[in-house]
């Protein structure tokens, strides 16, 4: 089998967002491994509008070129990892609203999660774990949960605790094993 392909989904696109600095580190400790290649993909640099399709995307019958061009890259890969702050005890609209877009491109496929907020943004991740069965996404077990009060500099600069690397290096182990396996799923 030729090499995982895993994207990181950084999901906030909001100013002065802490997100990129949790999602750049995801990237730094995914690079560092070699069974599968990581991608970052950030929202800022795919602008959907509020789903906008008329079909349901279970048909997978897309007619806006934006939604083509993202059916596209996310098809591309194997696994996700989403990065996700918790607004409102959820995750953030710009993150559902990608994911609602598509619907086989995610299926059978693996995401781990990755999160942060007042507390760890553990309430995001629930919801998205919820979504993710929805579209058959199979979600690992390891999370990694960023406390805004303890991992960031007055509440601004990310400064994760030594903690957080053996959880990433668990969560990467258990989302190459889950993508890898699927992709027998997807080619069944």
């Amino acid at each position: 089998m030729s090499e995982l392909k895993i994207a990181i989904i950084l999901g906030s696109t909001r100013p002065g967002r802490r997100g990129k600095a949790v999602a750049d580190w995801v990237l730094a400790k995914a690079k560092t491994r070699t069974a599968a290649e990581y991608d970052l993909i950030d929202l800022a640099d795919f602008p959907l509008p509020h789903l906008d399709e008329a079909m349901p995307p279970s048909l997978g019958q897309y007619a806006g070129e934006h939604t083509k061009a993202w059916a596209a890259t996310i098809a591309a890969y194997d696994g996700f990892v989403f990065v996700t702050p918790e607004y409102n005890h959820s995750t953030s609209g710009v993150l559902k609203n990608a994911i609602d877009y598509l619907y086989k491109e995610w299926n059978n496929k693996a995401a781990a999660f990755v999160s942060y907020g007042g507390v760890g943004g553990a309430r995001a991740i629930e919801h998205l774990r919820g979504i993710s069965s929805e579209l058959q996404i199979a979600h690992v077990r390891q999370q990694l949960s960023f406390s805004l009060f303890t991992d960031f500099e007055n509440f601004s600069t990310f400064v994760p605790g030594e903690q957080h690397d053996a959880a990433a290096t668990t969560m990467f182990d258990q989302l190459e094993s889950w993508a890898r396996a699927l992709r027998t799923v997807r080619a069944a």
